[in-house]
């Protein structure tokens, strides 16, 4: 509908982990690329500097499960579904590694050439909005931890570190040993995370922050009240070596190892580890019944 001059337009504030817009309602059709659906937004009249101001972008895609949207409505997966847009009901990402290759969203399908081996599937575990579900565990070296059990954990391209809560990262922080004069870099045992029997690894280059000669885990923590927490997020460092999709409609989260530019494949097989026998099980094709 069209507002006066003197109308006043509903607003509203958005506030992220770093900073917040502000902004109003409107309607719209959305398209990528070729595929277009009429749904609601919010088109930002005043952004905070940070981050912002420090970043070339022009907008925020959310992505998040429809219990965190503002309204049925301002899902664009649920927009695009519900207009038959989509060849299946899902989404992948792919985080680049590099600058010789670029970072990639696909919707209604994955690429078998953006993994390495295949695919399995966890169910989302609870109905916060988050695409979360449940980890068993934290490895050090393909060794449990017992840091946590039922522990949960969102996956979240919009966090640039791996975060979780304050008393499991001190003690993950300890039990890595990481020298702040990198002393011990080169000796460094892989970081994984335990999820339905598949430790998926990340090797010191990927969860240490080495920079000027000085080093420190590049682990955040992050007290998330319940419901919705204890929580651990999956940000940037764990999505550029596991491509990941998103199913809608089956209510899960899928993980591959990444196939990145110039990375042997073996190597980045060594990556995921299944508890049960050393390899990953193939779970079949991701929309069989």
């Amino acid at each position: 509908s069209k507002a006066g001059a003197n109308d006043q337009r509903d607003q509203l504030t958005v506030t992220f982990g770093t900073g917040e817009i502000t902004g109003v309602f409107l309607k719209d059709d959305v398209c990528i690329g070729n595929l277009c659906a009429n749904m609601n937004f919010i088109g930002a009249s005043h952004e905070t500097a940070e981050p912002f101001g420090s970043f070339d972008f022009d907008g925020v895609l959310g992505l998040a499960l429809s219990g965190m949207t503002q309204g049925p409505h301002f899902s664009i997966m649920d927009r695009m579904e519900a207009a038959g847009n989509l060849k299946h009901p899902i989404f992948a990402v792919f985080l680049s590694d590099s600058d010789s290759e670029d970072s990639e969203i696909t919707f209604g399908d994955i690429k078998q050439e953006r993994m390495v081996g295949d695919m399995f599937w966890v169910p989302v575990s609870r109905q916060t909005g988050y695409w979360q579900v449940q980890m068993e565990d934290i490895a050090i070296g393909n060794q449990q931890q017992k840091l946590c059990s039922d522990c949960q954990v969102a996956v979240d391209t919009g966090t640039s570190m791996l975060a979780g809560p304050s008393r499991v990262i001190h003690e993950l922080t300890r039990r890595l040993r990481v020298a702040p004069d990198c002393s011990n870099y080169q000796d460094l045992p892989d970081l994984g995370f335990v999820v339905a029997g598949h430790v998926m690894n990340l090797k010191p280059s990927d969860y240490v922050d080495k920079s000027a000669g000085s080093c420190s885990p590049s682990l955040m923590s992050l007290d998330v009240p319940p419901p919705n927490g204890p929580l651990f997020i999956f940000g940037d460092p764990f999505l550029r070596k596991f491509y990941s999709a998103y199913d809608l409609r089956r209510q899960r989260v899928g993980f591959a190892v990444a196939r990145h530019v110039g990375v042997p494949e073996e190597k980045a097989q060594a990556l995921l580890v299944s508890l049960s026998s050393g390899k990953v099980q193939k779970a079949g094709a991701f929309l069989s019944k």
